[in-house]
């Protein structure tokens, strides 16, 4: 199996952050590794799962040196991995068949936003990518979703449906995330806007995709005024 080149540098990174293989074919996997990054650490016969590298309470970025697990970034990066899992819970349990190619969308976009947030200053030109567009894709979701569902001015109660409490777990902790990249943003950290407009956006497309669900289960929202 061939890595396409220009997902090497982020793979590299991708399996210390996060312990993700998404690749199966470890040996070629580590073996175009050692070879383009000689210094990396990873030879043939380390585990697929695990590096050793983070022991000492470091993780590594997209570009040189290492951070503090606890450094604020880390814990924006480890909000919106959060994210991701909640959205995937969402998507097992979904109903509506417009929902699940919502999620995958997303989740795939939350990647892109990831890497943008954890690519070092002179490597960030390269991972933020997240643009306006992907801004505006949400949007025209919530925009498609409010024509299918009666409109409330209304506070609800999330679980009226399995699929309905999985979106609005996944909302408050996109909400959370949000909180976490805004103080990165504010501190100077990241620069790129779209990520704060993207991260509004989906708390409220993950409320328009709850109402859906319960829709689409065949539950009346609750409201939380009597």
């Amino acid at each position: 199996m061939k890595i396409p080149s220009k997902f090497i540098y982020s793979l590299r990174q991708y399996i210390e952050f996060y312990d993700l293989i998404e690749y199966r074919g470890k040996y070629k996997i580590t073996q175009q590794i050692s070879v383009i990054f000689p210094h990396s650490g990873y030879n043939l016969n380390m585990s697929p799962f695990y590096t050793r590298k983070g022991d000492d309470g470091s993780t590594g970025q997209l570009g040189e040196g290492r951070l503090p697990k606890n450094h604020p970034r880390i814990e924006a990066l480890g909000t919106l991995d959060e994210v991701s899992a909640a959205l995937g819970l969402a998507r097992a349990l979904c109903q509506s068949p417009q929902t699940k190619p919502i999620l995958i969308e997303i989740q795939r976009d939350l990647y892109t936003l990831m890497a943008g947030i954890s690519a070092t200053p002179e490597n960030v030109e390269k991972f933020n990518t997240l643009d306006m567009p992907r801004v505006q894709w949400l949007e025209s979701q919530v925009d498609n979703l409010s024509t299918q569902l009666p409109l409330t001015a209304e506070f609800i109660l999330p679980g009226d449906s399995l699929s309905g409490a999985a979106l609005a777990l996944s909302r408050t902790i996109v909400r959370r995330a949000e909180r976490r990249v805004v103080e990165l943003y504010n501190a100077g950290e990241i620069q790129n806007p779209y990520i704060l407009q993207y991260l509004n956006r989906l708390s409220s497309l993950c409320f328009a995709l709850e109402l859906l669900e319960n829709q689409n289960t065949g539950h009346k929202t609750t409201l939380a005024k009597i």
